[in-house]
């Protein structure tokens, strides 16, 4: 399985880490200065969650965690194991 949202497709995207040193102008010093740049990845935060689907069945879907905060995917709901009648 890929490294993928199942809702919004969102995946691994690249860029750069870019080292420095030196202290900001702004701060009093001479400036920053780029030592190294690397190449890296940008992973997203994809979770295991389980589901509600449209149609009412429950899956297990690997969801980025903007998904789930978005309301975009409705997790299912935990009934609870037992409860006592009432009278």
């Amino acid at each position: 399985m890929a490294r993928q949202c199942e809702v919004c497709g969102k995946q691994a995207s690249v860029g750069n880490k870019i080292e420095t040193r030196g202290k900001a102008k702004y701060l009093g010093g001479v400036g920053t200065k780029v030592t190294g740049i690397t190449r890296r990845k940008f992973k997203p935060n994809l979770q295991s969650v389980k589901v509600e689907l449209p149609s009412g069945e429950h899956k297990k879907m690997r969801v980025c965690t903007q998904c789930i905060r978005s309301g975009v995917i409705r997790k299912v709901v935990k009934q609870k194991p037992f409860a006592l009648p009432t009278k």
